[in-house]
């Protein structure tokens, strides 16, 4: 465990806490995100510093055209709270055998690099729910994963959900929050689009995935995680120029 004396907390507390500046200077000159979610784990100060400060300017220059579009409603900061969109940024969450996509598991990982793109993300929205914005990732592929095939996870979020046309066709449709499961980056609960009856066509055709192989859920601050089985390459490049 990580311990260390009064003068070498308030050293490190001067180092980081100087200024906001300061702090998402260290994360541009490669701050590494694992050794901030190491530190946070052992250190409780560091938790706390990494929470008021260091997550949020994480995601300011890790994708600094998306948080702008993010915010730009007036609001200073984010559904669910920086540390958990910094997870949802570099983090693949995978699935536990029983857990939301039942019979499979698949360890969560870090990611190097993932795009997020709020066209794909009108893919995912039913064509009445397509002024809201939603920011989707690339498929992170897990292949030869047995009897399930190729397997890709997607995340995501909604800018201003609780405000979405989507929210409200879920109240308004009856969809009921999962009972059990809750979401991987910020733990509030979960609705199934499936189950809502709310996952278009294009969104198959977006990841290149069958058709009736795809599920994703978003969690009450606008949180997307879902799972796909892809299409072989040749199969999904024919469909790529079909979109």
């Amino acid at each position: 465990m990580l311990c260390m004396c009064a003068s070498e907390q308030k050293l490190w507390s001067s180092l980081l806490l100087c200024n906001a500046y300061a702090a998402q200077k260290v994360v541009l000159l490669n701050w590494n995100p694992k050794l901030i979610a190491t530190l946070s784990c052992v250190c409780k100060w560091f938790d706390d510093l990494a929470k008021r400060v260091l997550w949020k300017a994480f995601c300011r220059a890790r994708a600094p055209k998306m948080m702008l579009d993010l915010q730009s409603s007036g609001s200073h900061s984010v559904d669910g709270n920086w540390r958990a969109l910094g997870k949802l940024l570099i983090y693949c969450s995978g699935c536990t055998k029983g857990g939301l996509f039942n019979n499979i598991h698949i360890p969560g990982h870090f990611v190097y690099k993932t795009r997020f793109s709020r066209t794909s993300g009108k893919s995912f929205l039913l064509p009445q729910c397509r002024t809201d914005i939603l920011y989707v990732s690339d498929p992170c592929e897990h292949l030869d994963q047995g009897d399930e095939g190729d397997v890709g996870f997607f995340r995501g979020i909604f800018k201003s959900f609780s405000m979405s046309k989507v929210r409200k066709m879920l109240i308004k449709r009856g969809a009921q929050l999962h009972p059990t499961e809750v979401c991987p980056y910020c733990k509030a609960k979960l609705w199934s689009m499936q189950q809502a009856e709310m996952i278009p066509q294009s969104a198959s055709c977006r990841l290149g995935a069958y058709e009736d192989c795809i599920e994703y859920y978003v969690c009450l601050n606008g949180h997307v995680h879902g799972i796909c089985t892809l299409l072989p390459l040749s199969d999904s490049e024919e469909v790529s120029e079909l979109e």
